[in-house]
């Protein structure tokens, strides 16, 4: 991957009209399917009267966040991208697929679509708890970290093949979906044991709304680190110079 391929961006990128709705977009998105992924939860809590975490709710839980983030990606894909997620956004940068700049544009936009998403749901359910992502016993920061990392990597390693790679043709069509799947199938293998974030923002929505920290750094540390290994590998191994090309930041 040449180091030339990273960008920095001008200042006046940020007020750019197709920056600002490309942000608008992403904060749309994010709040979808945080509404979607978060309310899920709500949900299996009211249900159970707060039950402890059952296979049924674990399911559950994947299912609303796979049906969700495909829709979340799928509206925003042709404005944006359909990041709806920092980590795949960073995974973008380290690419060369998108600007410094647009990124954290994208990362205030993605942050505050989580905040308000869980905000409204705060008030919608009549002031339950928006639950923040943590530790189930016997799991360690450490452990948590390492899921973080390898689940998203298997994410956008995702992304790439389906929607950044220059080659991929057909395939992207349904590059919304595999995004929806390999997220679903990881809640399902991670989130027994650490909530299965994979996602930065969708991690900071509830820690604000319910004002709860603990451990909440490996849901930053691990998606970024899983997004700049995949960004790396797919780029250094499955984009050869000769193909790489510097794609509208608007799209994959």
């Amino acid at each position: 991957m040449p180091i030339t391929s990273i960008a920095i961006g001008s200042p006046a990128e940020a007020s750019q009209p197709d920056a600002l709705k490309a942000a608008l977009a992403e904060f749309i998105s994010m709040l979808i399917f945080v509404f979607a992924g978060e309310g899920s939860g709500m949900a299996f809590n009211k249900l159970t009267d707060n039950g402890s975490t059952t296979p049924a709710g674990l399911v559950a839980a994947s299912l609303a966040h796979g049906f969700a983030l495909f829709v979340a990606v799928s509206v925003g894909a042709n404005i944006s991208g359909g990041h709806v997620n920092p980590a795949v956004t960073f995974g973008a940068f380290v690419g060369g697929h998108i600007t410094f700049i647009r990124s954290v544009l994208y990362w205030i936009a993605q942050l505050l679509g989580s905040v308000v998403a869980c905000l409204l749901l705060k008030f919608a359910t009549g002031g339950l708890e928006t639950s923040a992502f943590a530790l189930s016993s016997g799991v360690g920061a450490w452990n948590a970290l390492v899921f973080e990392i390898v689940m998203t990597f298997g994410l956008v390693y995702t992304v790439y093949a389906t929607a950044v790679d220059p080659k991929k043709g057909n395939i992207g069509i349904i590059a919304p979906i595999a995004i929806g799947f390999i997220v679903g199938a990881n809640i399902l293998a991670g989130g027994a044991f650490d909530g299965a974030s994979m996602n930065p923002a969708v991690s900071f929505g509830p820690a604000v709304v319910s004002w709860t920290w603990d451990n909440h750094w490996v849901y930053w540390l691990g998606p970024f680190l899983g997004a700049g290994i995949a960004a790396v590998v797919y780029e250094v191994f499955f984009i050869s110079p000769s193909t790489h090309e510097q794609l509208p930041s608007t799209e994959f």
